[in-house]
């Protein structure tokens, strides 16, 4: 197989990679569009184009081998047609052959300002194999020409500010850091009616009796039934941006970076309103159990932990699920954590090593169930959980609740984007609006426990 035949077989597997390494890209910013979006799946499908894209990179390296290779076998015989041995005598005139001089690349009389060589300089960058393949040529005739001149003088990437582009690494992007929603991912989830702007639940509030009859044929225990509605309001959480066409027209995925913060800030306003709006809030409908220490300590803390836990299970009674969640801080978690001693509970739990406070599943926030308190209680850390709490303003919440009466109800198909681009045309604008509608209610059961207080202050890590 001849070189030219190998640079073009590597010319071709070239751009099928290029090809895949597209389709994979593609791929990418088609799943970030997606609502249900995990990062797991988003961080398979970057290894994935970043697997097609180091092929492209690799193909690339084997192609300008040999196409350097070709370079020198040209350089060479260029050089071995101008070389006479001196030993030999040049033919009569009329005895050899006549060849004519073959056109430079780049001509000087054609071209006087070098915009075709500047073309091609920028087209090899961006792929063009032809405008390569001329650039090569090029090279080859200057040596042939000028020799140990071209050799001699080298220059750095400053000497081409326009043509060494700075490479922008969209796909790697910081977004920006949002608490999100971990306690509303963990409460009981409905479907939110069509319609409407209320959701009315009847309570039973007085409730049937039932005694010992006194003697037979007597009149047995009677007690009318009555109920109270129960309205809850239904919400809307929504948000906006505008973006110029340009930015989006010409920018590099720039659409997908906004839809996902305006997502994640959906999410975490949501989850917010779910433990500390006026009134109905997490924070605000549960009974308080008072944790007041100087000095706290986690050994000191749980036994709040149980004492919240049994006031849940004493509200609900026979409807208590035993579901029961542990909601607080990431700060007042990783500062449970941090105690160290010998005590341990006289009564063991399934799943949790009788020694330990406890046990951490070492899960990413966000991912659900972090760990377990000693009596097997799951732990969900959320950082929308207030610190500013409290008369000195440094205090946060844990929050004890029966998951089954932690009601949320939401659309499946929340939130909603819509793409508005007449209301901003004639500032060349795209608006760019996410919102959803939703409810939440504590109270069909009111039995939430919160332990608060200065034992709750900012957390210090001593091991205590």
């Amino acid at each position: 197989m001849t070189l030219a035949e190998l640079i073009a077989q590597a010319r071709t597997a070239l751009d099928t990679a290029i090809t895949a390494r597209q389709q994979e890209q593609d791929a990418l910013m088609a799943l970030r569009s997606d609502e249900n979006l995990t990062e797991e799946a988003v961080a398979a499908r970057v290894a994935t184009r970043d697997a097609a894209d180091a092929e492209v990179t690799r193909r690339q390296q084997a192609l300008a081998e040999l196409e350097a290779e070709q370079a020198r076998e040209e350089e060479l015989t260029a050089l071995q047609a101008r070389t006479t041995p001196a030993a030999t005598r040049a033919p009569a005139y009329d005895q050899v052959h006549r060849v004519g001089q073959d056109e430079r690349t780049y001509r000087p009389d054609q071209d006087r300002r070098g915009a075709q060589f500047q073309r091609d300089v920028a087209a090899a960058f961006l792929g063009d194999y032809e405008a390569r393949d001329r650039l090569t040529r090029h090279m080859a005739e200057e040596r042939v020409e000028r020799g140990a001149q071209v050799e001699a003088r080298a220059v750095g990437t400053g000497a081409f500010g326009g043509l060494v582009i700075p490479q922008y690494l969209t796909d790697m992007y910081a977004p920006m850091a949002r608490a999100n929603r971990p306690f509303a991912d963990a409460c009981r989830h409905h479907t939110l009616p069509s319609t409407g702007m209320t959701v009315e639940i009847s309570r039973i509030t007085t409730g049937s009796n039932a005694d010992n009859q006194s003697a037979e044929n007597a009149a047995v225990a009677e007690q009318d039934m009555d109920d109270t509605a129960l309205s809850i309001p239904v919400r809307t959480a929504a948000g906006q941006q505008t973006a110029s066409r340009q930015s989006i027209e010409r920018g590099a995925g720039v659409e997908d970076v906004i839809l996902d913060d305006l997502f994640r800030a959906y999410g975490s306003r949501l989850d917010t309103t779910l433990l500390n709006v006026a009134t109905v809030g997490l924070s605000n409908v549960a009974t308080a159990v008072a944790y007041t220490d100087a000095s706290p300590t986690t050994a000191e803390l749980y036994p709040k932990v149980i004492e919240g836990l049994a006031g849940v299970e004493g509200a609900l009674l026979d409807q208590a699920s035993g579901d029961n969640l542990a909601v607080m801080h990431s700060r007042r978690w990783y500062w449970m954590q941090n105690a160290m001693g010998t005590s341990y509970p006289l009564i063991t739990q399934p799943g949790v090593v009788a020694q330990t406070l406890g046990a951490n599943y070492a899960e990413a926030y966000g991912r659900g169930v972090r760990g377990i308190l000693p009596n097997g209680t799951p732990v969900i850390v959320d950082n929308n959980i207030a610190v500013n709490l409290g008369a000195g303003t440094n205090e946060d919440e844990i929050y004890l609740v029966d998951r089954q009466e932690c009601h949320l109800w939401e659309d499946p198909d929340a939130p909603v984007y819509i793409r508005a681009e007449q209301p901003k045309a004639a500032n060349l604008g795209v608006l760019l609006v996410v919102y959803g509608y939703y409810a939440f209610t504590f109270q069909r059961q009111p039995h939430a426990r919160k332990i608060a207080g200065t034992g709750l202050i900012t957390p210090t890590f001593t091991g205590a």
